[in-house]
């Protein structure tokens, strides 16, 4: 069969468990369908067990949950917020939109990640929260960043879009800042096509996030029997999620274990067979220092260059593989550039590994069959010098 007439590989496409279904049908015909009903309940336990967190609120996406930790921590103008480059804008739109300033800091050229010996001289006495993104689910140093942070009085929130299930030093990724936030995208390992959640480490800000997620009302405690009627308290916005999509999301919590193995067969395949070829020829695959735990959330190569990159993807794409970059600077971005401030050093290794960097296909229900197609069309290309 020649390339031309294979199905076409996608980088992601939607897993499901088998549950799904039933446990929409049962949100139906049970109710209610809004937001905090039943399967919001089962969903943030299973959560709050995974991660190790005191608490956790499903949000309508990790944006949102991002958008509740920018008000929790009243951020507004004149306050900095110091977080990696090297992410998508979400991470860096929450506090913009409060009126704060996003410090974009390089990565490690190593795991990608926000570059840890470079936060302290960003820090000045308008900073107040400090956010790590675990690129691809390698953890950040959380340790010295930890740090860093009691030394100068700072939040430290955690985006954990990329990480549920990875590990630094035994702990789970969004059990160590202040709040941590979720994503369940349709490209993340468990999702509901749209979705998120707040998780809570440490439980200053629970009671209000939960009025802050309801309208600015305290609805929830009214549903718990605590007042006898609902009022506008504070600010806020409808943040909750459809009980649907939570009854969706739970069966994939479910599935976790099923899920996570299905994932980290597909990227061993894919770091093994590919070692040889990407060392002879100058290419890089991720790096995972020895204590982290990597949840299998992205597999990417670093090609020596744009052009090599480009021609990858391109080669790929003829063999009916899709293979995408990923995120473009944020400091040189038009609204990084209005909105933002770049650290004293610049973002050199964000500028050099957004250029170079490709993602191979990657989803629990990649087929065996699909998964040479990837491997070879990848072996089957030679860097051009």
């Amino acid at each position: 069969m020649s390339a031309a007439s294979q199905p076409k590989i996608p980088f992601n496409r939607t897993f499901l468990v088998g549950t799904e279904a039933e446990y929409m049908q049962r949100a139906m015909q049970q109710g209610p369908l809004s937001g905090d009903g039943p399967f919001t309940s089962q969903a943030s336990s299973l959560l709050t067990k995974i991660v190790g967190a005191s608490a956790a609120l499903l949000t309508t996406s990790c944006t949102h949950a991002l958008d509740l930790t920018a008000i929790l921590l009243e951020l507004g103008p004149g306050d900095e917020v110091i977080l990696p480059s090297f992410t998508f804008c979400s991470t860096a739109n929450a506090y913009a939109l409060r009126g704060a300033v996003p410090v974009f800091v390089d990565c490690r050229p190593d795991t990608l990640n926000i570059d840890e010996r470079l936060i302290e001289a960003a820090v000045t006495e308008r900073t107040k929260a400090i956010v790590v993104v675990h690129y691809a689910g390698v953890a950040c140093d959380m340790d010295v960043i930890m740090a860093i942070a009691a030394r100068h009085g700072l939040a430290v929130i955690e985006d954990n879009a990329h990480g549920l299930g990875g590990k630094y030093r035994g702990r789970a990724l969004g059990s160590i800042g202040g709040m941590a936030t979720q994503s369940f995208h349709e490209t993340k390992n468990i999702q509901c096509g749209e979705g998120g959640a707040l998780l809570f480490n440490d439980p200053t800000h629970l009671e209000r996030a939960e009025i802050i997620r309801e309208k600015g009302t305290n609805r929830t405690q009214f549903f718990r029997g605590m007042v006898d009627k609902y009022r506008w308290i504070d600010i806020g916005s409808s943040f909750l999620p459809s009980d649907l999509l939570a009854a969706f999301l739970t069966a994939q919590l479910e599935a976790f274990d099923d899920i996570q193995a299905r994932r980290h067969a597909v990227w061993a395949a894919y770091d093994q067979r590919l070692a040889d070829w990407a060392d002879a020829q100058s290419i890089v695959r991720p790096h995972v220092p020895d204590w982290c735990e990597h949840p299998a959330h992205l597999y990417y190569l670093l090609l020596p260059d744009l052009q090599n990159r480009q021609q990858l993807m391109q080669h790929l794409s003829e063999l009916g593989i899709y293979a995408p970059f990923h995120y473009q600077p944020l400091h040189n971005a038009p609204a990084g550039v209005q909105y933002g401030r770049t650290a004293a050093d610049g973002c050199p290794v964000t500028d050099d590994v957004a250029d170079r960097l490709i993602r191979l296909p990657l989803f629990a229900g990649l087929a065996d069959e699909d998964l040479e197609r990837v491997i070879n069309g990848v072996l089957s290309y030679r860097v051009t010098r």
